[in-house]
């Protein structure tokens, strides 16, 4: 007889599993007035009634037959009547669950009977301990009623009311579970999750150590719906430590920090991906994790170490290229300046990504920072754009970088970024130097070059326009390599220093309030 486990409990309590078993137990005699579990409880349970990793002392039956079987009522020597109870088991659904039963009439089986066999009932410790003489001999000297019936003089019948929780299927799952008593084969009832997770609580009550182990195996491996392991995650309290271990390293990260290490370990296979096609697609997809991920600090963390990773590269690569020891006309010399070059081009481009990252997410702080110190690159930089080996290598390379310092500055002259004046200004006075490099020695400009660069003029001249007036006054002079021959096409120019002057003609402001 296997249960009916649709429209079952979907919410369960975490509580302590022993709590139900000091409550739900006592014998009676068929010849005298029913007691039933609920009337005993507040009897103490017995020692015996404890889960523990070890069951080697159960007894294990044989293959049932259909005498002396499950339900066998010729042959059995205890009767079990299951009723619904309105107290909730440990395991089951909260009050206000939208599946809780309050009136018996809204469950098919308010009330059943079943006859089974003591020593099978022992693979229970649940009834192994309720059939033992220890318990019987603690209900004598209570004086409680807890004789068996006598239907013969050498047979013994054992009567047990036991009180399920009134919610749909309740009896059907104990039933399931009691019928599972008698076979070592769990296979053909544990079939899929969701009938793992209605035995599993019973199995658990019942302290069915091989039916616990076997929904727990399970469980293991099977993949699970959202709201599967939400009830999963709801049970792991009751089950030991070693049979809730798998379980838990599925749901739960080993390390506080795994989230981030997992997002970190993506954004570099992402990079780094070399299939361009499928970069993009990953790109595109990290990028989403990104803006999805639960917490910005997190995302601010690894977008922040990825960053200072690709900026090393780059910088070290640069600085090997620049250093006299690599120059000379050998072979060897010129595919190590070769590869520096690339390796410059490659992890500058992974900064730009990284950037773009960082200002959709408003993380951007730490990077503007370290790219307004990087007085020693930025001079590196300046020598490279000098020399024309670069050009045949990887001629993009001005515009590459420039385009990560384009961004930064944009976001600075946005808003979206909130640098402090003294970056303000380092960002300027460093890379200021590098972009009149680059218009100066990239020839001929590309159109979407110069695009980049008057852009950058722009959000340079901006960023000017917010620091002290004698700091403005410093970098202004170093901006006129801006003008063109014709005064029009650099308006941005004209702005820029119509501002500063208007300033500047500015009655002093005077520090007393009384002058």
């Amino acid at each position: 007889m296997m249960g009916n486990h649709t429209g079952g409990p979907k919410k369960r309590q975490r509580v302590n599993s022993s709590s139900r078993l000091s409550s739900t137990a006592a014998v009676i005699d068929s010849s005298r007035p029913e007691i039933t579990l609920t009337e005993a409880s507040h009897k103490p349970a017995p020692a015996t009634l404890r889960r523990s990793a070890s069951h080697s002392s159960l007894p294990t039956p044989s293959s049932s037959t259909s005498r002396g079987g499950f339900n066998d009522a010729a042959t059995a020597d205890v009767i079990l009547r299951l009723y619904l109870e309105k107290t909730p088991s440990p395991f089951d659904s909260s009050p206000d669950d939208s599946e809780s039963i309050s009136a018996v009439d809204s469950v098919d089986k308010p009330d059943v009977q079943v006859y089974l066999h003591s020593h099978v009932l022992a693979r229970s410790k649940y009834f192994a301990a309720l059939l033992s003489d220890r318990w019987q001999s603690y209900d004598s000297n209570t004086n409680t009623n807890t004789e068996a019936d006598c239907e013969s003089s050498d047979k013994k019948i054992h009567r047990f009311n036991f009180g399920v929780a009134a919610v749909t299927g309740s009896i059907d799952n104990h039933l399931t579970v009691l019928q599972l008593l008698y076979t070592n084969d769990f296979s053909n009832a544990i079939d899929s999750v969701s009938t793992a997770l209605y035995i599993l609580p019973v199995a658990l009550e019942l302290l069915f150590e091989d039916c616990v182990r076997s929904c727990v195996r399970f469980l293991e491996a099977v993949p699970w719906t959202e709201e599967e392991e939400r009830r999963v995650v709801s049970l792991i309290p009751f089950l030991s430590e070693e049979e809730s271990k798998e379980l838990l390293s599925r749901v739960s990260p080993l390390r506080n920090e795994l989230g981030e290490e997992m997002l970190y370990g993506l954004i570099l296979t992402a990079i780094h991906n070399y299939n361009q096609l499928n970069m993009a697609f990953a790109k595109a997809f990290v990028a989403k994790l990104l803006r999805d991920f639960s917490s910005k600090e997190s995302a601010r963390r690894v977008l922040d170490r990825a960053f200072e990773m690709s900026l090393k590269v780059v910088k070290e690569s640069l600085e090997e290229y620049s250093s006299p020891e690599f120059r000379g006309d050998h072979k060897e010399t010129e595919a190590i300046q070769r590869l520096n070059l690339h390796t410059a081009m490659t992890n500058g481009r992974h900064l730009v990504w990284l950037v773009e990252r960082m200002i959709e997410l408003r993380v951007a702080d730490m990077a503007v920072k370290e790219w307004s110190e990087l007085s020693a690159f930025t001079a590196d930089l300046q020598r490279a754009f000098r020399d024309d080996a670069w050009r045949n290598i990887v001629p993009a390379l001005p515009a590459v970088v420039m385009r990560t310092t384009s961004k930064l500055a944009n976001a600075i002259v946005a808003g979206h970024i909130l640098a402090p004046r003294q970056v303000r200004m380092k960002l300027v006075k460093d890379w200021l130097p590098v972009l009149i490099v680059c218009k100066e020695n990239v020839s001929p400009i590309m159109p979407n070059q110069k695009l980049l660069y008057v852009e950058l003029e722009e959000s340079f001249l901006k960023i000017i326009s917010t620091l002290p007036m004698l700091d403005a006054q410093e970098l202004l002079q170093q901006c006129l390599s801006f003008s063109t021959r014709n005064v029009d096409d650099c308006p941005h120019l004209v702005n820029a220093f119509n501002t500063w002057f208007r300033r500047a003609n500015r009655p002093q402001h005077s520090e007393n309030p009384g002058d």
